[in-house]
């Protein structure tokens, strides 16, 4: 097989939902398929190219970069469907796009698309006039319509397809995400766990939550249930602070708002921007993780908390139970006072809490990159048998 792979999505070096999907996949792709022909395109204009070399190690593997400006490329691959990026990169058998971006490829050419979620449709009061813009002119609808097959990173993704977009169930194939080895619980005389503590300034106890500050993260709530459970007196609950780490998104002046004005805002911290080699020892230090989103195409921070033993609380909605399971307590993201009640519990259950750490555990088990790689595979095989 001749297979193309848009690698546009890797163009800010960032590590998020998106690029952790990309990554992860596509080594464990090439690491067991020698066989197929790989070529990724990557397209910048007067900006740093990202390291492949991860990549481009394997010799089926070859990177082709191009250099038009991306504004230009957006707008002829949106109106005129030009160019044809199968073309570009000398022809291929099989076209493979992990995220919603502008795209045209020839009629000879299989189109897989993978959709993580549909949070613009769904939430759209959650992005700014910008985001809703350009998801409007990518047309993530056609896209997928037009795709031979969509992956959908959950089965709650997968429904939305469905319902939202009417695409037919057989043409879209589920294919749960998988969990990096870089996540494991640590032994607690570990000194990076003191190296991070230190570098972030981080109390001895505390609530964990990561996350974007934007709205669709629901991060008020977690504020109001913390504020309740200080507002109890207990011994136990004074000595947990709370962090939300994470960068700013849009619309998040109301969140740091409602942080100045905060009766216990000296005990919410504010680390901000997290590397990946300090998340490990960060959960690990967490005395429960908290993810109270809204809406989620699949959510990696509480499968991560779990592979690093920490107790997960996380909202009940979109793929979020597909995730967590029967091994963290899901709440109703709209009712503060049900995550108020589950913090109560696992600060003061430590037999609770400790069960919650062996089923995530197990949980996150279920979870791997080789599978993922695998069941991509597969999708691809099928279309030209």
């Amino acid at each position: 097989m001749r297979i193309g792979i848009d690698v546009r999505c890797l163009a800010e070096g960032k590590r998020t939902g998106v690029e952790e999907y990309t990554l992860s996949l596509l080594a464990k792709l090439f690491e067991f398929d020698r066989e197929s022909e790989y070529t990724l395109f990557f397209n910048g204009w007067k900006k740093e190219i990202p390291d492949f070399s991860w990549a481009t190690k394997y010799p089926n593997v070859r990177l082709k970069v191009f250099h038009f400006p991306n504004k230009l490329l957006n707008f002829s691959l949106w109106y005129l469907r030009f160019p044809k990026l199968d073309r570009l990169i000398g022809g291929a058998d099989i076209f493979f796009v992990p995220n919603l971006i502008f795209s045209a490829v020839s009629n000879k050419t299989k189109l897989v698309v993978t959709a993580h979620d549909l949070s613009f449709e769904m939430f759209p009061e959650t992005f700014s006039w910008k985001r809703r813009l350009w998801h409007f002119f990518v047309n993530f609808r056609s896209l997928a319509r037009s795709a031979d097959k969509v992956i959908a990173v959950s089965q709650s993704t997968k429904d939305d397809l469905v319902m939202c977009y009417g695409l037919p169930e057989k043409n879209i194939t589920v294919i749960l995400s998988g969990i990096s080895q870089q996540f494991y619980a640590m032994s607690r005389n570990d000194n990076e766990l003191v190296r991070v503590q230190k570098k972030y300034h981080l109390p001895y106890k505390f609530i964990l939550s990561l996350e974007t500050f934007e709205p669709r993260k629901n991060i008020l709530s977690l504020i109001r249930s913390y504020e309740a459970l200080q507002n109890l007196g207990h011994p136990v609950f004074d000595k947990y602070a709370l962090v939300i780490a994470g960068t700013r998104g849009w619309k998040c002046d109301e969140i740091f708002s409602v942080i100045v004005g905060s009766p216990y805002k000296e005990k919410i911290i504010l680390p901000g921007f997290i590397a990946d080699e300090d998340k490990t020892a960060l959960y690990n230090l967490a005395g429960v993780f908290v993810y109270p989103s809204l809406y989620e195409g699949f959510g990696f921070p509480p499968l991560e908390a779990m592979a690093c033993g920490t107790p997960v609380i996380a909202s009940h909605s979109a793929s979020l139970p597909e995730v967590v399971g029967e091994a963290g307590m899901l709440v109703d993201p709209y009712q503060p006072e049900e995550l108020f009640q589950s913090l109560r519990q696992v600060l003061l259950d430590q037999e609770f809490a400790d069960f919650l750490r062996r089923k995530g555990l197990e949980r996150v088990a279920l979870f791997s990159w080789d599978k993922a790689a695998r069941a991509t595979h597969a999708v691809f095989s099928s279309l030209i048998m």
